[in-house]
C-alpha cells in the first residue's frame, strides 16, 4: 500500500479510474497504527476493485484541510474524482471491508 501526498493526490485519487479509498493518518495516533494492517490487507484483497492509500496529514497538511479532516484516522472513499462516502474512526476489517464494497 503506497502512501500519498498533496503533490501526487490529484492523479492518483480524483483522475483514478477505479474507486479509491483514502486513509488518512498520523504517525502518533493509535487507532491509526490499529487500523494499518487491516487497510494493508484490504489493500490486496479488494486490489481489483478499489485502489487503497494513505495519507499522513502531518506530511501532507493540505489536502486533508480541504476535506476537513478533524479527527483521524477519517477514511474516505472517491469515486469519479468525487468523495462518495466518509468514516471517521476505526473499524473491525469486516466493518470496513463492508462499508467499502457497500459504497462502490
Amino acid at each position: 500500500m503506497e502512501i500519498i501526498n498533496d503533490t501526487n493526490f490529484e492523479a492518483e485519487v480524483l483522475q483514478s479510474d477505479k474507486p479509491v479509498l483514502v486513509d488518512f493518518f498520523a504517525t502518533w495516533c493509535g487507532p491509526c497504527r490499529q487500523m494499518l494492517p487491516i487497510v494493508t490487507e484490504l489493500s490486496e484483497e479488494l486490489a481489483g476493485q478499489v485502489k487503497i492509500f494513505k495519507m499522513d496529514v502531518d506530511e501532507a497538511p493540505r489536502t486533508p484541510e480541504k476535506y476537513n479532516i478533524a479527527s483521524i484516522p477519517t477514511l474516505i472513499l472517491f469515486k469519479g474524482g468525487k468523495d462518495v462516502a466518509t468514516h471517521t474512526g476505526a473499524l473491525p476489517k469486516a466493518e470496513l471491508k463492508n462499508w467499502i464494497l457497500g459504497n462502490i
